[in-house]
């Protein structure tokens, strides 16, 4: 049975797919586009894992953060933390803001005409793996009757799941970045699967994270996805929420970037076009 769950979007226990068709196209169902997550050694061979079983559970674990786009349904559950937002407004959706302590990968923000009236930052964290993957999505494409390279089909390398360093650098990120989202008093939201909030709850001091209360400027947006026979659609789990204070107890730290909410706002608003509007897929 293969380890990997889903391959460029589909699930790989789906029996009508033409596999062959897929993997040529390259195709992410999440992305306007091909998949980015490319062969170190072969730069135009996109791997297009995104979501893997791993551990006695056989627990499907999402690799790629593009898959939790599914639907930009954590846009959705992100609307009510803009708390400027009125009808009439346009949404759009940024990628990449420059703040200090990093970039943030999305921005949500309500605009009229120009003029930006709120916004809400998103975090995708997925899972870090170690070791190779490569051999695992080769055996599986064989199997459905592909031809591929024998000497990587039969290649002894495997892969792990790097669960403590993508944890404790997610934690470190956050920490470095909600001090500015909690002095101009806007909200960060950190996406991630119920895998990892679970194990973060075990290895970290997370006993003083409570459930999402708006006024908290870290948000923690836990999503499921099925396991076998179940449905693969991502669904949302659990909300959690803290403070700057609260994000470094997490990590066992002493809670001290400013930068001033009118720079923010002018990077958004000299960014938005109609390419960055929200709209469901």
């Amino acid at each position: 049975m293969t380890k990997v769950v889903e391959l460029f979007g589909v699930p790989t226990d789906d029996q009508t797919t033409d596999w062959k068709s897929l993997v040529r196209s390259q195709k992410c169902p999440f992305l306007p586009g091909q998949c980015i997550k490319v062969r170190k050694s072969q730069p135009g061979v996109a791997i297009g894992t995104c979501t893997l079983s791993y551990g006695r559970q056989q627990d499907a674990v999402i690799v790629c953060p593009h898959r939790l786009l599914e639907r930009h349904q954590i846009f959705t559950d992100c609307l009510h933390l803009l708390t400027n937002h009125i009808p009439g407004n346009e949404l759009h959706i940024l990628r990449e803001l420059s703040i200090p302590g990093g970039n943030v990968d999305f921005v949500l923000a309500p605009v009229n005409g120009k003029k930006v009236h709120d916004f809400v930052a998103i975090e995708l964290q997925s899972m870090d793996t170690t070791g190779t993957i490569w051999p695992e999505r080769q055996r599986f494409l064989k199997a459905r009757g592909m031809q591929v390279e024998a000497r990587s089909a039969s290649s002894a390398k495997t892969f792990g799941i790097n669960w403590k360093m993508t944890a404790k650098t997610t934690l470190v990120q956050l920490h470095h970045k909600i001090q500015t989202f909690e002095y101009i008093n806007k909200h960060l939201v950190l996406v991630m699967q119920d895998h990892l909030l679970r194990y973060m709850q075990r290895e970290f001091r997370f006993g003083h994270l409570h459930p999402a209360v708006l006024g908290d400027p870290m948000q923690l947006h836990a999503y499921h996805i099925g396991q076998a026979n179940e449905s693969r659609k991502l669904t949302l789990a659990l909300r959690l929420s803290t403070d700057a204070a609260g994000v470094a107890q997490c990590l066992g730290l002493q809670a001290d970037p400013n930068l001033e909410l009118a720079d923010i706002l002018r990077q958004i608003e000299a960014r938005i076009s109609d390419r960055t509007l929200f709209a469901l897929r």
